[in-house]
């Protein structure tokens, strides 16, 4: 697994923790390494790169979240947000995130990765739910605003 795949999935945990229990969604990526990453697994650490990358994303999506939220609102036909599975809405606020504001990142991987992390941790239709959306999101998207 590559480490903007592991950045990416402990960025998944944090957000979806974070819907659950009122908390920053920093201080829980922090908890998640601190509970199962140190010492199991050193690539998991607080100094590694997954965890940077990890950071990255939970911060930015939490400093962008009304813009991005808006985004999935505007095209996800027949769903409000509201019915959404909480994994799904947070991996497309990830990638969301990244098709906005990491010009580093191509789309085409932001969408495979997305896709990818859904087929993990989401339901049997999550794939092409996230990949529905997220279609309709990066044709509006202009070469990374």
């Amino acid at each position: 697994m590559t480490t903007r795949r592991e950045g990416r999935e402990l960025a998944l945990q944090a957000l979806y923790s974070k819907d659950l229990v009122t908390q920053d969604p920093s201080t829980t990526l922090k908890r998640i390494i601190e509970s199962f990453g140190e010492g199991e697994d050193p690539t998991l650490s607080a100094n590694s790169k997954a965890y940077a990358f990890a950071s990255e994303l939970v911060s930015g999506v939490a400093g962008h979240l009304q813009e991005i939220d808006g985004r999935i609102a505007e095209k996800s036909k027949h769903w409000s947000m509201a019915r959404m599975a909480r994994v799904d809405l947070n991996i497309l606020r990830l990638a969301v995130f990244e098709l906005l504001y990491r010009p580093d990142i191509p789309k085409n991987v932001t969408m495979n990765e997305a896709i990818e992390v859904a087929k993990k941790f989401g339901a049997d239709d999550s794939a092409s739910f996230v990949n529905g959306i997220l279609d309709e999101i990066a044709s509006s998207v202009t070469d990374k605003e």
